[in-house]
């Protein structure tokens, strides 16, 4: 069965009419594929417009990362949008502003979950250690993974790498992978990536697929997953 698996759409772009072209051309009665608006496009002139009035659950990616009244203040703010289903803050906010967040988000919708980034996909150790971590992605993750488990959060987000180790120590968490690309697929700025189907052998709650579906074509693009995910 692959219908009950979520399929997290990334709809980066700030264009509306490919916006909604992304939207009418993943429909599938075989996936359950759900939107992710990022920063790229709920900052467009339009974009936070056309969510107001959107019909279907969707996912907002903002990877909220304040202080703490900050960080529930734009929690608030997004509360006529009534089919955010998923909304993102970031773990280095810290224990303090993950738990305003996690408090907030019930208070305005009792089905909005919360889902914590950890380290981005985009950066490896070498990454890391120019920032100035001394300590390598996997044991930062881990580090993150209790304190948003402390937080009350509703799950993480983090490399497919990484949610195979998450998976052994929490057993029920709701664990979300980026950095995903179908086989043979360029890897753009994604350093730590996997197919679709490995990740969710590492047993994820779900994936987050960008280029891979919506560059080229779309429907191609979907059969192509569907296809990948069957076998």
């Amino acid at each position: 069965m692959i219908n009950n698996k979520n399929i997290f759409v990334a709809c980066d772009t700030s264009n509306l009419k490919k916006i909604k072209n992304i939207i009418a051309e993943t429909k599938s009665k075989k996936l359950k594929i759900i939107p992710k608006f990022g920063l790229q496009f709920f900052y467009s002139k339009n974009g936070r417009k056309y969510l107001e009035t959107f019909k279907k659950d969707f996912w907002l990616d903002l990877k909220i990362n304040d202080i703490p009244q900050t960080a529930l203040s734009a929690i608030n703010s997004l509360k006529d949008l009534k089919r955010c289903k998923f909304i993102t803050a970031h773990a280095n906010g810290g224990l303090i502003m993950l738990k305003a967040v996690k408090k907030e988000a019930k208070k305005i919708n009792k089905n909005l979950k919360v889902l914590v980034v950890t380290v981005l996909t985009s950066l490896n150790n070498k990454s890391l250690k120019d920032i100035g971590h001394t300590k390598s992605v996997r044991n930062i993750v881990l580090k993150q993974v209790e304190l948003i488990r402390k937080s009350g959060c509703d799950g993480v987000v983090c490399s497919a790498q990484e949610a195979k180790l998450i998976r052994k120590k929490h057993k029920n968490l709701f664990i979300v992978t980026p950095g995903i690309r179908l086989p043979n697929d360029k890897l753009n700025d994604q350093v730590r990536v996997m197919t679709p189907q490995n990740a969710f052998k590492n047993k994820v709650s779900g994936i987050v697929i960008g280029r891979s579906i919506t560059k080229g074509n779309i429907k191609m693009n979907v059969k192509r997953l569907i296809n990948h995910l069957s076998k």
